[in-house]
């Protein structure tokens, strides 16, 4: 075991994020939606459907990308990790397959791994 390992098994916290795109299809929602330019569907529209389906669940953000104009998001994902290090996975990830014709979805999952040493 390595000291790097050995200190994570006695205290600290890690998490596992794993993402899962596809194309968008209906029922749309899942956990992110990732909205291309020049998408048939803008980000206007997403919240009207957002709002109506499952009002005051999702955050819709403005991006400045070159692929992408928008994201949906579940609120309860922004408590767990915050914007600043889960975005920038997720656009990362989705500009491997997206272009700015598309609409993708994505789904998370976040898996916590707490360790803590105690002395006994």
């Amino acid at each position: 075991m390595t000291s790097n390992s050995l200190a994570a098994s006695k205290f600290g916290r890690k998490a596992q994020v794993n993402i899962r795109l596809s194309d968008f299809e209906i029922p749309p929602m899942q956990d992110i939606l990732l909205i291309g330019k020049k998408a048939p569907i803008g980000p206007e529209a997403v919240r009207r459907m957002v709002d109506a389906m499952s009002p005051d669940q999702y955050e819709i953000i403005t991006l400045e990308h070159q692929t992408f104009e928008a994201l949906v998001i579940k609120k309860t994902l922004l408590k767990q990790i915050s914007k600043d290090k889960l975005i920038p996975i997720i656009l990362e990830e989705g500009e491997l397959i997206g272009t700015e014709e598309i609409v993708i979805k994505a789904q998370i999952s976040i898996v916590y791994e707490i360790n803590r040493g105690i002395v006994l």
